[in-house]
């Protein structure tokens, strides 16, 4: 018979109860393995659901971002998660995913490279696969739209440079940052990256529309084109 005092959170000591500890002292209060454990709420026979959150964040460096890439396959090689707590946890840090997205959507106004790579590392960041991205700016280098151009790799039949000056042209954009990612990691700049932002330069300046930067983003930096002088 499985051993309820270590399986369950409800039969620990107040103190040491996530939950509680979260209501009475706020969620800031609470580590890592603490907030994983009130997702899974049980652990197994032979460790509490804090103990197996920290084996399970130690196996991945401690690292949350590290943590969202496991599929559920993954995380049920872990005795004591099954499918239903590896897709509660999926579910949670792909919220949390998101709402970093959405706190990058207040942004009012691009400044520099490093503000376009925080807008768009969570959504290409972390991506098995290349995609091309453009970022639609007015006149106050606010967004008015981003949009994915191809997803796949950069090449000239796939970068649509007509598509590109229509969509401007209906949202009103007076510039376009172009940006896409690279799964492999470096952020050394392709003959591809670079013949395509010459041709979307050349196809943008026909209708009196700036390309102001183009990112190359990998998983933990960028490279940009207007920094580097390349534009």
């Amino acid at each position: 018979m499985e051993d309820n005092n270590l399986q369950s959170i409800k039969y620990w000591s107040k103190d040491d109860r996530p939950r509680e500890k979260l209501a009475d002292k706020g969620k800031t209060a609470l580590s890592n393995a603490e907030l994983l454990a009130i997702l899974i709420r049980l652990g197994n026979k032979n460790e509490s659901a804090v103990s197996l959150s920290k084996r399970i964040l130690a196996s991945v460096g401690g690292n949350l971002n590290e943590l969202g890439k496991l599929s559920s396959d993954q995380l049920k090689k872990f005795n004591g998660i099954g499918l239903v707590k590896a897709i509660t946890i999926i579910a949670a840090l792909e919220l949390g995913k998101r709402r970093q997205i959405e706190t990058k959507k207040e942004l009012k106004k691009i400044t520099s490279s490093r503000m376009v790579f925080e807008i768009m590392h969570p959504i290409i960041g972390e991506l098995p696969h290349e995609e091309f991205w453009i970022i639609y700016l007015n006149n106050s280098n606010k967004v008015l739209k981003k949009t994915r151009l191809s997803k796949g790799g950069i090449t000239g039949t796939l970068v649509d440079i007509r598509l590109v000056l229509k969509t401007a042209l209906e949202v009103g954009a007076v510039a376009i940052i172009l940006a896409h990612n690279h799964p492999s990691g470096t952020l050394k700049a392709s003959a591809a990256d670079k013949a395509i932002t010459k041709k979307l330069k050349l196809g943008a300046e026909n209708i009196d529309i700036k390309v102001l930067d183009h990112l190359i983003i990998t998983e933990k930096e960028y490279f940009s084109f207007a920094d580097e002088n390349l534009l």
